[in-house]
This record gives structure tokens, sequence and C-alpha cells, in this order.
């Protein structure tokens, strides 16, 4: 179905790393450090779903697996021996990643109005979590690289970014700490950090 494409997958690539910039932009070298983390997970799994099949190979060869390319690479697909399962599995991803992807939007939005009145946000959906830009991300990842397109990489990197960008909030936690002191903290304790708070009532 994608098996060597490799134009497309580089399109895509370039595509999806200018969203990545653009709403999730590092501010210091520590932060490239985790952008460059998710970078990697960008060209390796689209490498994978538009080129080459790793993680299908990988299983024939080391695991016995029969699969049969006729269904393309994507792993749903050849384990069902449909193109039904992938179509399913894109369906249900895609629904996923446009639910982070609004989240990451609608946090990116929110936080450059913030800086602009120079306040604390806490209103919209930053009064359900406190990093919903991160949490979009994480939905993102979990839509594209485990519902829709499973690779060796995409899940060996899942829980990956989930512990880099977890350090980066912590560390931008302490810096709003000493920007606005207990305001934050006071944010802090009503706010869960990334799983959204029930609305009350």
């Amino acid at each position: 179905m994608h098996v060597g494409t490799w134009g497309l997958a580089a399109i895509v690539i370039v595509f999806v790393s200018w969203l990545l910039y653009r709403y999730l932009a590092p501010q210091s070298w520590k932060e490239w450090t985790r952008a460059g983390v998710l970078q990697a997970f960008i060209i390796a799994f689209y490498a994978e779903m538009y080129g080459f099949p790793l993680t299908i190979y990988f299983l024939a060869r080391f695991f016995g697996l029969d699969f049969e390319w006729g269904e393309g690479g994507n792993l749903w697909a050849q384990i069902f021996g449909t193109p039904i399962a992938h179509i399913v599995a894109m369906v249900i991803g895609y629904m996923i990643v446009f639910s982070g992807a609004t989240l990451v939007a609608d946090g990116w939005r929110r936080v450059h109005l913030a800086r602009k009145e120079k306040r604390l946000i806490n209103d919209g959906v930053y009064a359900r979590m406190r990093h919903p830009q991160y949490t979009g991300l994480f939905i993102i990842v979990f839509g594209e690289g485990i519902v829709h397109w499973p690779t060796i990489v995409s899940v060996a990197a899942f829980p990956i970014i989930i512990v880099a960008y977890t350090l980066l909030a912590r560390k931008e936690e302490r810096q709003m700490l000493e920007t606005f002191g207990d305001e934050y903290r006071e944010y802090m304790r009503q706010v869960p950090m990334f799983i959204p708070k029930r609305n009350s009532g």
C-alpha cells in the first residue's frame, strides 16, 4: 500500500516536523534535546510507514510470522489478513489524533494570549489540566503510533516521549513558581498536570 514511496515519506516528515516546531517550539538547548527525541520518532515512524516496513520484516524474519505482503506494511492488516483492519485502525487512530491536535492548538493559542497580557493562564482548557499541549502531544503519538500504525519504533518511543515531556513540564512549572509564586502553587494544587479534571456539577 505505502511501501517504497520515499518521496511521500519525505513530504510527510517535513510537514509533521513543521507542525511540531510551529506549536511546540523549543526555547532552550535542553528543550531541543527533548524535541530531538520527538523528531527522531517522526522520521523513523514515517520512513517505516511510507518507505520500508521494518516491523513487518523483523517479525517475519525473527519470529517466523507468515505475512502476506499484498496487505501493505500496516501491522493490523498483516495480523488480521485484510485491509479492512487497517481502515478501522486508521479511522479510530485519526479520531484520537484530531482530539490531541485540538488540545495542542487550543493550548498554544491561550499561551500566546496570556504572554501578551503577562498573566497566569488558568482558564479554558488550562482550567482542566496544566499542560494541555503536552497531553495533546501524547494523545497524537498514541493515536498515530500505537492505534493507527504501530511499529517497533513507535511503541518503544511512546513512553520515552512521555518521560521527556514530563521532565520538561516540571522544569516549566519551577519557572512558573518563580514568576507567579503562590498563585501558581494554588493552581497546581487544584488542577492536575496532564489528565483532565472532571467538570464539577
